[in-house]
């Protein structure tokens, strides 16, 4: 259960693999709101000695570790990213704690910010589940050839590569039904930031959040 004060408002953030999630996260933060990311409390919960790191460690043996004792992540993904079992237990182990973590942040910025928007970045934010806990779900979406597109430029992948990491989500498509706010950041960022602006304005305000619709709020 998400932890919410009289007055805070949180939204969850999510998007697909390359759609462009933390650009518009750090927008969202310019404009005053203050964020909490999942991807950066995984790498915290993760350290060396820390709970996750010891199950991590026991289940998937120590070849996944660096020199310095810490995890590679890259070595790690390289074990569940065909391997759905394997995956599951992984988020078993992480999820659990990366949720509790972020309970707590959030909790600290409603008792020292408690008339701030707070977004929750999350990118499993749908497959968790935790989507039905939160009023407002904003999605950043562009379609699944530029998801492909900008992987390759960013990553260096082959066409292949990039679509078997595509594959391996759920697909940004289907997302979109779930979602109450859709920022399309397919075209420059000055579209993407006042779409951004206008949501923000628009949930500050008290504003009901329209039902999903799985189209863009804003051109």
């Amino acid at each position: 259960m998400v932890p919410e004060a009289a007055h805070q408002i949180i939204a969850g953030l999510t998007g697909g693999i390359a759609s462009g999630k933390s650009t518009v996260a750090a927008m969202l933060a310019e404009a005053g709101a203050r964020v909490v990311d999942a991807d950066r409390i995984a790498h915290q919960v993760v350290r060396k000695g820390q709970p996750a790191w010891h199950d991590i460690v026991a289940h998937f043996g120590e070849t996944i570790l660096k020199h310095n004792g810490e995890i590679d992540r890259d070595a790690l993904g390289a074990l569940v990213f065909n391997d759905t079992e394997a995956k599951h237990t992984l988020n078993r182990i992480v999820h659990p704690r990366v949720f509790e973590s972020m309970a707590k942040e959030i909790q600290q910025l409603a008792d020292e910010h408690p008339d701030d928007l707070v977004i929750m970045d999350v990118p499993l934010l749908i497959e968790s589940g935790l989507h039905a806990t939160l009023p407002i779900v904003i999605l950043v979406y562009v379609p699944t050839s530029v998801q492909k597109e900008r992987l390759m430029r960013r990553d260096g992948l082959s066409a292949a590569d990039a679509t078997a990491r595509i594959r391996s989500q759920m697909p940004i498509d289907d997302k979109r039904a779930h979602a109450h706010y859709i920022i399309d950041n397919t075209g420059e960022p000055d579209a993407t930031r006042r779409q951004v602006h206008d949501i923000y304005q628009r949930i500050l305000s008290g504003e009901p959040a329209p039902p999903p619709s799985g189209r863009p709020s804003s051109p």
